[in-house]
């Protein structure tokens, strides 16, 4: 039986909508502008990556976008809801992976799943039955007395992968996934992440590795300075370049290594 508030969730929100929409975003620090006027739509349905330079505003935008930082213009819905005026909705749709995740360190992960489950309001035997299956497939469970604390860096991505599948969502926002990942675990999760996008889901993802953006992506958007120079298909994007190589004509290369750093040569 569905409860109430899935119910309510379900009549408020458009799943022909984009999965992500971000509306002239902007977002300043002091004197230093993040994030400049960011226009981004994300078809439903698509595995969405986001490059840029560090610095370029990817994080920031996200942060905005899944409502963990207020912008201070612009809008930023997911799958039509507003994610400022009914965050309530908006995040029940969404799973996030940020950066530099905050969590409950003085837990296990089961503990972790389970109070996070409970804490949305998740029946009790449903979380049970979605921690097991999250603890086993990202190979967590024999980690199944060690504290969060504790955990590698690889272990706590992860984790906060765990999170945020927990709860089913229709869109996953993740800020490097796959950072410090062993390439074991790593193909796990490209797994998981193809089999969501295949069974109807959204996936939006920033990453510096071009190669698994390209690998696994179908549209991407490129953005520097807080500006989306560009975004499309991968087809539109790239043409006949590599990723790579259209995000260095895109950028633009910044330091033509010339006479300096002479003393490492041998």
């Amino acid at each position: 039986m569905k409860s109430s508030k899935s119910i309510s969730l379900e009549s408020t929100f458009d799943e022909s909508s984009p999965a992500m929409q971000l509306l002239n975003l902007y977002k300043r620090f002091g004197d230093s502008i993040a994030v400049n006027h960011i226009d981004l739509m994300v078809p439903s349905g698509s595995f969405y990556g986001v490059v840029g330079p560090n610095g370029a505003g990817k994080t920031t935008s996200l942060s905005m976008a899944v409502g963990l930082l207020r912008p201070d213009g612009g809008d930023a819905k997911i799958f039509g809801v507003d994610v400022w005026k009914n965050p309530t909705h908006a995040k029940m749709l969404v799973g996030v992976l940020p950066d530099g995740l905050s969590m409950p360190e003085r837990l296990t992960g089961r503990e972790l799943l389970t109070y996070i489950g409970l804490l949305r309001g998740m029946d009790v035997k449903e979380v049970a039955h979605r921690t097991e299956e999250l603890l086993t497939v990202l190979e967590l469970n024999h980690a199944e007395k060690t504290l969060v604390i504790n955990y590698s860096t690889g272990m706590r991505k992860k984790i906060g992968l765990a999170l945020a599948l927990l709860h089913a969502p229709k869109l996953l926002v993740l800020d490097e996934p796959f950072e410090a990942v062993d390439p074991i675990s790593a193909a796990t999760i490209k797994k998981i992440l193809q089999r969501f996008v295949a069974s109807g889901g959204s996936v939006v993802f920033s990453s510096h590795v071009m190669a698994l953006v390209e690998q696994l992506c179908d549209h991407v958007a490129v953005i520097t300075k807080g500006r989306v120079v560009t975004s499309g298909t991968m087809d539109d994007v790239c043409g006949e370049q590599s990723l790579e190589e259209a995000f260095v004509r895109l950028v633009g290369s910044r330091t033509a290594l010339g006479g300096e750093l002479s003393w490492l040569v041998y």
